[in-house]
């Protein structure tokens, strides 16, 4: 599974962004895809996931702010990101799990600041 992310950017504080992150195969094909992030000089975070039944889970830092999404018809996973905040900033990676195998994908910045 290739993973291609997109739609990071430079934004104000309170803010909005939406990524998305195309998958080159259906992606009920996967058990779940999630997004995580990594900040300058931290450790990879995860951030939401959503099953191949739909259901989703978030991280405690993100809940009520940000939305896990997709749309099979184009095979492409959203993350809706609302309440944007300083601490955002990170590069934003799109992952898919299939049994034990995960595919990355390559990456995404996000700039939270005024």
């Amino acid at each position: 599974v290739q993973l291609q992310a997109s739609g990071g950017g430079l934004v104000q504080p309170g803010g909005s962004l939406i990524l998305s992150c195309a998958s080159s195969e259906n992606i009920f094909m996967v058990n779940s895809m999630s997004w995580y992030r990594q900040a300058p000089g931290k450790k990879r975070e995860f951030l939401a996931r959503i099953n191949d039944g739909g259901i989703t889970n978030y991280a405690v830092s993100v809940k009520g702010r940000f939305t896990i999404s997709r749309d099979s018809a184009k095979n492409t996973l959203y993350l809706q990101m609302d309440g944007l905040k300083p601490e955002d900033t990170a590069i934003y990676y799109c992952n898919a799990r299939r049994a034990s195998t995960e595919f990355w994908g390559q990456g995404t910045e996000v700039t939270v600041s005024s």
